[in-house]
């Protein structure tokens, strides 16, 4: 593989996560290099990869490699000619800060596309402009979350189906700026197993997140109680790295066993703008 003898692996936290080195994105990925990121990622869970040059359509054909690009039912996010791409950008038509939460569900921990029966595999982040201040992701440890849960709570979710909703979680998060009845329409609500098996590497992780309204075959009420138990359960500083972004980063990570969620900022004053592509994945199991 000519050019990336050098390749580095640097681990962002014990758990999980690590820093790509010695890889220039804007060049073509060879299968060699494929593989080797491709390992990285199921091993690791997280890549960084800092000072990529990758304009949009570099980020949809990269995203390609791994497989086929979402395109989010949420189409006034779509930008820059891509509807493969969700731009997340709190510029006003001018180009100046307006003051608004571009997606203020983002917020809260969740899985990108699990409110889909085909649910999202990768998804890659990359910072155009940040903040000086605010405006990280984190993200937590679904492995090491089901592996912490008592045997009791174990035995209690084997075989239980959790209804995830794209409308219920962008009312309750983002009412000023609902779905539309086609939005709605595009996006029923749908049920995934509360621990699902990664389909490659064969271990137990926990699959709730905001998304996941509440259990199938319970009373509402009681199947909302208990996501929200599990949801605070799975997320423990221990399991937990926290991303502060630098321009030009991309970060690509793997939902069907990470969570995540971005930290407020100052969106009056300070620039953010951001661009997203989820890779699907598979029917979970």
């Amino acid at each position: 593989m000519v050019g990336y003898d050098n390749l580095e692996i640097r681990p962002l936290c014990r758990a999980f996560g690590a820093e790509i080195i010695g890889v220039d994105l804007s060049r073509p990925v060879d299968d060699d290099l494929y593989a080797r990121i491709y390992a990285a990622f199921l091993d690791r869970q997280l890549l960084l990869f800092r000072d990529q040059d990758l304009p949009p359509a570099s980020q949809v054909a990269l995203g390609q490699r791994f497989g086929e690009v979402q395109v989010h039912v949420m189409n006034q996010y779509h930008a820059d000619g891509f509807p493969e791409l969700y731009f997340l950008s709190n510029l006003d038509d001018n180009g100046e800060p307006s003051g608004k939460h571009p997606d203020k569900g983002t917020l809260a921990w969740h899985t990108d596309g699990s409110w889909r029966r085909v649910t999202g595999q990768a998804t890659f982040l990359y910072s155009v402009e940040v903040p000086k201040e605010g405006g990280e992701t984190h993200f937590c440890d679904m492995y090491a979350a089901y592996e912490a849960l008592s045997d009791v709570m174990k035995q209690r979710l084997e075989g239980m189906r959790a209804v995830h909703n794209l409308d219920f979680s962008r009312s309750r998060r983002h009412a000023e700026d609902p779905m539309t009845d086609a939005q709605k329409r595009a996006a029923p609500p749908i049920d995934h197993p509360v621990v699902r098996t990664h389909p490659e590497t064969g271990r137990k992780c926990i699959f709730l997140g905001d998304h996941a309204e509440t259990i199938a075959g319970l009373d509402y009420e009681e199947g909302r109680g208990l996501v929200e138990e599990v949801n605070t359960l799975a997320v423990r500083p221990e399991f937990t790295y926290c991303h502060q972004w630098r321009p030009r980063d991309l970060v690509i990570w793997d939902n069907r066993c990470l969570m995540h969620r971005a930290t407020s900022y100052d969106s009056a004053r300070e620039r953010r703008v951001m661009r997203r592509c989820t890779i699907l994945g598979e029917i979970p199991g």
